[in-house]
């Protein structure tokens, strides 16, 4: 019973901290739902929030503190709640269907007039996402260790157009499409693919491994950034005028500890938005980067109830260059690099219910 136990702990912990988003890097909380091997049939629903505050600015792995001391600073508020029914077929296959709920705040000075801070805001579904998930080895004979794969697709349910007004004058204000960091979509179909897995090496040590990555073959969006605004001859010539549709990834491991109904974990988090497309073109405006964070995880199981929380902090964060950043520095000969805030940890609280 206990390595039963062990194994739901080892493999819940890699559903529940699904990842994403510590910023103005647009990385949306879309990693996998990987589920334990089990002969009984059946659905569970899990129920996971997430909430960060970006406030820091990086160029490459350089933080821009004056920006703090300037008060110019962009400072995002993200909460997401995910939703997701996983249903059991047999001792290795399973079905997720995943739905988050977003709500985001971000205040500037420079999307606005420039010398007040002022905030945007936006509220709704995300984008939805369907997969099924495969145990490769049989569970009945693999007690010790077990590596699933999983195919999906993500749909644009999310609305990637989401307007709010910008004040640009005292007595006025502009209505136009909010950031891209706090859109609730990102307006492609994409294709992800998962890879989780553990092993232990008894009833109460344990490691675990996970990969996921969203392939959006879709370029751009057609969603203006300009909020607002007219897309300057730059913007246009580099294609920042419209928002990206940017691949994801994601990749954790670490090491699990039982102890009675706990599980206590520790790993190493890596996630990211990449410059280039896996499969597609990278123009349009995007902030490329990553962010290596130490996780730590505490997970409690009930007979049918699993609850678990995970602060993963960040160690080391990095705004790379986009594509277009890259064409500047071609044509101008002057390296060309954006910032973008990153926040320093990431509160991620859910649980599990066998039904």
């Amino acid at each position: 019973m206990k390595r039963i136990l062990f194994i739901f702990f080892i493999t819940t912990i890699l559903v529940q901290q699904e990842s994403f988003s510590q910023g103005c890097v647009a990385i949306k909380g879309t990693a996998g739902i990987c589920g334990r091997p089990t002969d009984a049939k059946g659905w569970e629903l899990n129920l996971n929030n997430r909430y960060f505050k970006s406030y820091k600015h990086f160029v490459g792995t350089v933080e821009q503190k004056q920006r703090i001391e300037e008060s110019s600073n962009v400072i995002n508020h993200a909460y997401e709640l995910d939703i997701t029914a996983t249903r059991t077929l047999n001792s290795r296959w399973s079905l997720a269907m995943t739905l988050p709920i977003l709500a985001f705040g971000r205040s500037s000075l420079y999307e606005h007039d420039g010398a007040t801070r002022h905030s945007t805001h936006s509220f709704g579904i995300g984008d939805a996402r369907f997969s099924a998930y495969r145990w490769m080895f049989d569970p009945k004979t693999s007690h010790k260790g077990n590596v699933q794969i999983g195919l999906g697709v993500k749909l644009p349910t999310g609305d990637y157009k989401y307007q709010d007004y910008f004040y640009k004058k005292a007595d006025s204000s502009v209505l136009g499409p909010v950031d891209q960091s706090i859109q609730p979509g990102d307006g492609g179909t994409g294709i992800t693919f998962e890879l989780n897995s553990f092993y232990n090496f008894n009833h109460k040590l344990g490691v675990y491994a996970g990969f996921f990555y969203l392939s959006n073959p879709r370029e751009v969006n057609g969603t203006s950034t300009t909020r607002g605004g007219t897309a300057s001859a730059a913007a246009k010539k580099y294609n920042t005028d419209v928002m990206s549709v940017p691949d994801l990834f994601m990749t954790r491991g670490g090491v699990a500890y039982m102890v009675n109904h706990f599980a206590f974990s520790g790993g190493i988090r890596i996630e990211g938005l990449p410059s280039s497309d896996l499969i597609g073109g990278s123009r349009g405006f995007r902030r490329p980067g990553y962010i290596i964070s130490a996780e730590p995880a505490v997970t409690f199981v009930a007979k049918k109830t699993s609850f678990n929380i995970a602060v993963p902090f960040a160690l080391k964060r990095n705004r790379t260059q986009s594509d277009s950043d890259k064409r500047r520095t071609n044509d101008t000969g002057v390296h060309q690099q954006g910032d973008a805030a990153f926040a320093d940890y990431l509160i991620s609280a859910g649980m599990t219910i066998k039904l």
